[in-house]
């Protein structure tokens, strides 16, 4: 008879693949999935009766920015509570790691924290500081080329010489040595504006070798995209490495109803390379206040402000007709500052999360105080809105959204999947109540329907709330294998 220290019995099982569901058990032993199967035989430490519930893999959130949070709170409740057990972390160009301030970081990277929070001047050191908190779901990271531009430029409104570009790949690859998982780039961000494509494709030099991924946030997601996206797609080609378009979206009034000609040029480059993009289920985004997305048109709420912290949970109109002045002078006046805009349409959004290359991330904000839903909801809006009553994909297709298809192109190795053998990072959920509480006006609330997560084989959420018991660890890159 097998030994095991958990059983789950009675189970409907999602592996992962996209598959139908099948009923079985599950048996967990040191951390693995040691036995899946109808009616298992087991001597387990535990047995749990899942009433016939839904076991999937542990989400995986492909695009965070909880690069500090995984330190200064290893609890990491806000994803936890949807059944996320890894996160992927330094999207978007910024990272906290390797970084080397002279003074406060520059925008966006003062989203992740303030200039105290970026003790991290090489790869390993961050990777052994996780190592040491010690967080509540596993990690793995992407370097950020924002990142790399403040540790060798004096000004970041320019392109980086090829002194500073060498620099930069120097610690890239101490980063891939370490096992990063390729580069993020923010191009659309001031302070990474002005890097040429050439300055990315040499930069990305030693990615192919190492079998790592680019990610990118495009350098435009409103009238220029196409643009953007061939840009995307050639240093992808150029370099011959996988491209992750990050949180693919149409955005701005003018922008509105270009979601299938976005999905054209995506479905093209599929043809002749690995591309894919990640989406999270709102109309709406958050980032820094931007003055280049003030849209009087456009409703914009101010998330936060270091001038005017009083001003928070109000929207921009609102603050400028309060102060008689135009959106753009009070955004000036606010800066810096935090804003969620509502600046997308509903149809493009589900047409893109609705795409079969379309993997499911977050992008939440954890250091914003007053942070967009998705930060609490992703994962059980996708399940209980957008599949069981939208019925925009069935739910063995959102759960490979979550689970095999980002491991696989992230080199998740032995995630992802129900498999024996594989890291037992599980998540129990009721596919009839699974749905996300957290709204605009109440962003900090857990979902309902989650029943248990393990990370590790670890119970470490259950209705209830957090076990205590936290078993997350750093995940080095492995093995991509590119799913199309």
């Amino acid at each position: 008879m097998l030994n095991c220290d958990t059983l789950i019995q009675n189970t409907l099982v999602l592996d992962g693949s996209g598959t139908a569901p099948e009923r079985a058990d599950v048996a967990l032993r040191d951390g693995l999935i040691c036995e899946v199967g109808p009616a298992l035989k087991c001597r387990a430490a535990e047995t749990i009766d899942a009433r016939g519930q839904a076991l999937a893999p542990g989400f995986i959130d492909v695009h965070t920015h909880d690069d500090i949070a995984v330190i200064r709170t290893p609890e990491m409740l806000p994803k936890l509570s949807q059944g996320v057990t890894t996160v992927i972390v330094g999207n978007c160009g910024i990272s906290a790691a390797p970084v080397t301030l002279r003074g406060e970081p520059p925008d966006p990277m003062n989203l992740l924290g303030n200039a105290g929070d970026f003790r991290y001047p090489t790869f390993a050191t961050y990777t052994a500081a996780i190592r040491d908190a010690g967080p509540a779901v596993n990690v793995a990271a992407l370097a950020g080329h924002t990142a790399l531009r403040n540790n060798h430029m004096d000004r970041l409104d320019r392109s980086a010489t090829v002194g500073e570009v060498a620099a930069m790949r120097g610690q890239l690859e101490e980063a891939l040595n370490a096992g990063a998982l390729g580069l993020s780039t923010g191009l659309a961000y001031y302070n990474a504006n002005a890097a040429t494509t050439e300055e990315v494709v040499e930069l990305a030099r030693p990615l192919a070798a190492a079998g790592a991924v680019y990610a990118t946030h495009m350098r435009a997601e409103t009238a220029r995209i196409l643009d953007a996206m061939h840009e995307a797609f050639e240093i992808g080609r150029l370099n011959h490495v996988p491209v992750v378009v990050s949180h693919l979206k149409c955005a701005g009034v003018d922008n509105w109803g270009r979601s299938e000609e976005v999905l054209r040029a995506l479905e093209a480059a599929r043809k002749m390379q690995r591309a894919g993009c990640d989406c999270y289920p709102y109309a709406a985004g958050s980032s820094t206040l931007d003055l280049r997305q003030v849209d009087e048109r456009v409703t914009i709420m101010i998330t936060w402000s270091t001038p005017h912290p009083e001003v928070a949970g109000n929207t921009l109109a609102h603050i400028a007709a309060s102060w008689n002045v135009s959106q753009l002078e009070a955004a000036r006046r606010l800066q810096p500052a935090g804003a969620i805009y509502h600046s997308m349409a509903e149809e493009d959004m589900r047409r893109i999360l609705g795409h079969t290359a379309t993997m499911i991330g977050s992008d939440g904000l954890p250091n914003d105080p007053r942070p967009h839903p998705r930060l609490w909801g992703t994962f059980p809006r996708v399940l209980g809105r957008y599949s069981r009553e939208e019925k925009l994909f069935p739910l063995p297709e959102a759960i490979r959204k979550m689970t095999g298809l980002p491991a696989q192109r992230f080199g998740l190795a032995g995630r992802g999947f129900i498999r024996k053998g594989y890291a037992a990072d599980l998540v129990l959920f009721d596919p009839e109540t699974i749905i996300d509480t957290a709204t605009f006006s109440d962003p900090i609330r857990p979902a309902h329907g989650i029943a248990a997560v393990w990370v590790n084989g670890v119970l470490s959420y259950t209705a209830d709330g957090v076990t205590g018991d936290r078993a997350g660890r750093f995940l080095p890159r492995g093995e991509t294998t590119w799913m199309q």
